[in-house]
């Protein structure tokens, strides 16, 4: 496996971590190029635990970044102490990590993930009264909701990825308040999808030609 690009992601890089947390490592490698012309094609990702690491191959991780798939996307976002290894190729994705953006994958991926989650958590508060674990669980995904929600409309915003988040304490604080009266997250997402109507500076369509320049450039290196 040549890793071109790896780092700390989830909750550690947004600032929600707390002491009992995991700590969630991001990568994305490339196989040796002549691995892709034979009978069987390689493993596209990688999935190990204790410790937890995703690994995707580098044209997955394209395709997911096309997508605007959230978890990979910010992988080429992160502040820069948090990567744990950085090649010339991946400096390189970095470099282009804003040709993989477009307006409709951005509002699908954010705004749909947590429009999804929103409603498990009111699915939820109608079954009645949470267990100390059930609780905890639905404060997490109410954390990462409002993660979500602020980092879409940023995207649509200005373009740019927000990762760190600058007031985790009243991320958490808001949680709460969601998990225990679920309307606090619907009017979230309702605001959300009122910025996402406004005029934004994302393009409709993702730039793929960079996409595939790069990926060109990392098979001709491992060929």
């Amino acid at each position: 496996m040549h890793v071109l690009l790896s780092g700390i992601v989830g909750s550690t890089a947004y600032g929600l971590a707390h002491a009992g947390s995991d700590l969630d490592r991001l990568g994305l490698f490339a196989v040796p190029t002549e691995e892709l012309h034979g009978l069987h094609r390689p493993a596209e990702s990688q999935v190990t635990s204790r410790p937890d690491r995703t690994m995707h191959e580098a044209a997955k991780w394209c395709r997911l970044a096309l997508g605007c798939n959230p978890t990979a996307t910010e992988l080429a976002w992160l502040p820069t102490e948090l990567y744990e290894r950085r090649t010339p190729l991946g400096d390189e994705l970095i470099g282009i990590r804003a040709s993989f953006l477009s307006a409709g994958a951005v509002r699908g991926a954010y705004l749909g993930y947590a429009a999804q989650q929103v409603r498990k958590l009111r699915s939820r508060a109608e079954r009645g009264p949470l267990d100390e674990e059930a609780r905890r669980r639905s404060e997490k995904h109410a954390r990462h909701v409002l993660r979500l929600l602020r980092q879409g409309t940023g995207l649509h915003r200005t373009g740019t990825l927000e990762v760190r988040l600058p007031d985790p304490a009243a991320i958490r604080a808001e949680a709460v308040r969601m998990v225990a009266d679920p309307t606090v997250g619907e009017t979230r997402l309702a605001r959300a999808e009122q910025e996402f109507s406004k005029p934004g500076v994302l393009p409709e369509y993702p730039d793929e030609r960079a996409a595939e320049a790069w990926l060109r450039r990392v098979r001709a290196a491992f060929y």
